[in-house]
């Protein structure tokens, strides 16, 4: 059997989505997805698909690009990288701002656990 890596932005924005609505344990019950555009097509510069909000409060916006999800961090940036590790998962400084940035299906799990860790901690 042959390991396929998942690297298409879109697939990996809705693995994302999956499994940021599909995990209700502990802090992940306050994630929710919203304003997804289902039509949304990567492109080289990020095509925005959808918003990341905590217990009602936006955390992070979700961008496509070819070959990865950028999560524009709206909150809790620092909290987020400090939980942030492994391969295909890093937070890069953007104008002033923090993002996350998922570059594998495999860095799914790992993007959305960073998220839960930060949403236990108390807001900046």
């Amino acid at each position: 059997m042959v390991e396929r890596r998942v690297t298409d932005g879109v697939r990996i924005a809705q693995l994302l989505s999956s499994e940021l609505d599909g995990r209700e344990d502990g802090a992940l019950d306050r994630l929710a997805v919203t304003n997804a555009d289902r039509s949304v097509e990567a492109s080289p510069d990020g095509e925005r698909a959808y918003d990341v909000e905590r217990a009602g409060e936006p955390l992070a916006r979700a961008f496509v690009h070819e070959d990865r999800v950028r999560l524009e961090l709206e909150a809790a940036g620092e909290a987020i990288a400090a939980h942030t590790k492994g391969d295909d998962l890093r937070v890069a400084a953007e104008d002033g701002g923090t993002a996350l940035l998922v570059e594998s299906g495999a860095a799914v799990k790992r993007a959305v656990d960073a998220l839960g860790a930060a949403t236990e901690e108390p807001r900046g």
